[in-house]
């Protein structure tokens, strides 16, 4: 407000407003400036991979696919409210983890807080504090974030020492907060992630409980883009061969000169 003022106030004498119109836009100023801070704030919080949104989401490789459900959850925090999780399966490269990362930004621009996990960075973190006889501490900080991302859940090696702290996070969040969870494999091979069927079942069970699943199902964006530059690439060398075969041969001169 300090910085704004002086503008303000020039701008209300020029347009003549009333005290009440200046202090009203003061306060509006004032509101929108802690909001711009806040979100910093939480958006460094989150530790999102940057400029991934909906808006610079790549759409058309996904022709079969209806964005609206995902869509409901940028715009309704309900699912939030009601701690209910989303969980996206699709081979690697269709752009699970931008969605993910999407929807994750929208929440804390919703007002949320939200935090970002690779699974095996995750997994390592609670395995650390289950050593040092501090998981439950643990369990309870992440409890601040109204949304958790893990992603590439299938990651995860397949061992009791790496899945049981997992399962314990997913055991612990279950109807308190919300998971959003990327993985390639379909929960019919979670039995290679846990490290038993009987854990297996238990946490896909309270994942899917109360959750909005998502099934993305394309070729891969990286792999799509990696044969579009091959093609732009072979194009050009195609072109510069035909220019360089078509070129004139320029006549041989006699530089010899008559005496």
């Amino acid at each position: 407000m300090l910085t704004q003022w002086e503008t303000l106030e020039h701008q209300a004498m020029q347009e003549q407003w009333s005290y009440a119109q200046f202090l009203l836009a003061l306060c509006e100023t004032e509101v929108e400036r802690r909001w711009s801070q806040r979100l910093k704030r939480s958006l460094n919080e989150a530790q999102l991979p940057s400029a991934k949104t909906l808006a610079t989401f790549d759409w058309s490789h996904l022709k079969d696919f209806n964005p609206a459900p995902l869509m409901q959850l940028t715009a309704d925090s309900g699912w939030l409210k009601r701690a209910e999780n989303c969980l996206m399966f699709g081979p690697s490269g269709v752009g699970k983890t931008h969605l993910a990362c999407a929807v994750a930004r929208a929440t804390v621009e919703l007002g949320y807080r939200a935090k970002f996990f690779a699974a095996t960075t995750l997994v390592q973190t609670l395995q650390h504090a289950k050593r040092q006889l501090l998981l439950p501490n643990t369990l309870k900080k992440l409890d601040r974030y109204d949304l958790l991302v893990i992603d590439d859940l299938g990651y995860v090696k397949k061992s009791e020492a790496e899945t049981s702290v997992l399962f314990e996070l997913i055991a612990h969040r279950y109807e308190r907060k919300s998971l959003l969870v990327t993985a390639n494999q379909p929960f019919s091979q979670w039995n290679t992630i846990f490290a038993d069927d009987m854990m297996t079942v238990a946490a896909v069970d309270r994942l899917v409980h109360h959750a909005l699943i998502v099934q993305l199902q394309a070729e891969s964006y990286r792999k799509r883009s990696a044969d579009q530059r091959s093609q732009t690439q072979d194009a050009s060398q195609t072109t510069h061969s035909q220019v360089g075969a078509s070129a004139p041969v320029p006549a041989e001169t006699d530089n010899c000169r008559d005496n």
